[in-house]
């Protein structure tokens, strides 16, 4: 049985996603952001045939929503109530099969060798935590092989300890790191991609040919 990659991903909906970037973008131009890397996201990931893609969104709502804002081609799961470690152990517990790898949305940098080396270290490890460049971290896996285990217990959501916190709770099990990566959370974050791109403005074909939608207005 393949292992499972799971995103996170909340509903492209205007002034919901990203909102400290919104804050100092507007709220337009974070959601160009996160709809383009969501849909480039799936597009490179969702095509590897070595694991089963899902794709967890919030709120539970657009989880079943049929031809509506998610690609067709993966299963799409409700994330449920609660924090996030709420969320991601709610993940690790219900879904079938053997290893399972999260990552987020908001990452430009995952390629399918980051969740390849992440499975590979789940070979010799129970969890796996991809470290990003402002104290949280854009993957964390588990082998489900051992004891359950819940590391989510008092982890500083949204601030600098997140990794650290999380860490803290996995101190008796074996733990593998990968490289770091960064997200895009500020403006200059958003800046710096593009200047690495090439390019002025996201480029949106990924998300058309993906069906990653915004919501109308209406719908907010």
């Amino acid at each position: 049985m393949r292992p499972n990659l799971v995103v996170f991903a909340r509903a492209p909906r205007l002034g919901t996603v990203k909102r400290r970037l919104a804050r100092q973008v507007g709220m337009v131009e974070a959601l160009r952001f996160h709809r383009d890397n969501t849909g480039r996201l799936l597009r490179r990931l969702g095509r590897d045939r070595r694991w089963r893609t899902w794709l967890a969104v919030t709120p539970d709502r657009d989880a079943a929503r049929p031809g509506g804002l998610w690609p067709g081609r993966f299963t799409v799961v409700p994330q449920g109530p609660g924090d996030l470690g709420a969320r991601m152990g709610r993940v690790f517990q219900q879904l079938p099969g053997g290893p399972v790898v999260i990552v987020g949305s908001d990452i430009p940098g995952i390629e399918c060798r980051h969740v390849a080396d992440a499975l590979r270290a789940l070979g010799a490890h129970d969890w796996v935590l991809g470290p990003a460049a402002d104290g949280g971290y854009w993957l964390i896996g588990a082998s489900r092989t051992g004891p359950p285990r819940a590391p989510f217990a008092d982890v500083a959501w949204g601030s600098d300890k997140a990794l650290a916190d999380t860490l803290a709770n996995l101190r008796d099990r074996r733990v593998a790191l990968l490289r770091t990566l960064a997200d895009v959370d500020r403006a200059e974050d958003l800046a710096a991609l593009r200047r690495r791109s090439g390019r002025c403005r996201q480029n949106t074909r990924y998300a058309r040919a993906f069906s990653v939608k915004t919501a109308s207005p209406k719908m907010l």
